[in-house]
């Protein structure tokens, strides 16, 4: 059973997401940013009450920006997804979390070290040059359930 539903559509957004965003860290580093989609997609707590759908997640506006660097700049679109950035967003999508984003709803790219908080939030780990971080114990209790 997939972890959320999603359509051949949400794959191809999400695998090209995923590119957008990662593709400098190879395929790990675009699983890593697959699972924070989906967890934001399963977490139903923070920032992400009502966000339910990959395209509710990959369109999100927070503070009058979306979410995703990449779709703010726009080069989420920059190229079709790849049939190897689609399996990876399927495995994802179906059964694929690791450290450090296993639990994660956010990450970024800093100009330096990882810090240990980012938006209060505690740093989980660090996977290339991109630092994911978890919610606080007890704020989001979905985002730790399969």
């Amino acid at each position: 059973m997939a972890r959320v539903k999603y359509t051949d559509s949400d794959v191809s957004l999400m695998a090209r997401m995923m590119r957008a965003e990662a593709e400098g860290e190879g395929k790990q580093g675009m699983l890593m940013v697959g699972n924070v989609i989906v967890n934001r997609a399963k977490a139903d707590c923070l920032d992400f009450e009502d966000i339910r759908t990959i395209n509710d997640v990959i369109y999100q506006v927070q503070g009058g920006n979306y979410s995703f660097e990449a779709v703010q700049k726009g080069n989420v679109f920059y190229q079709r997804a790849r049939e190897s950035e689609k399996r990876l967003a399927e495995q994802t999508l179906k059964y694929w979390r690791e450290h450090p984003s296993k639990y994660s709803l956010w990450y970024f790219n800093p100009a330096g070290a990882c810090p240990p908080q980012w938006y209060s939030q505690p740093f989980a780990g660090q996977y290339k040059e991109h630092c994911y971080y978890e919610p606080i114990a007890n704020t989001c209790d979905s985002a730790y359930r399969w």
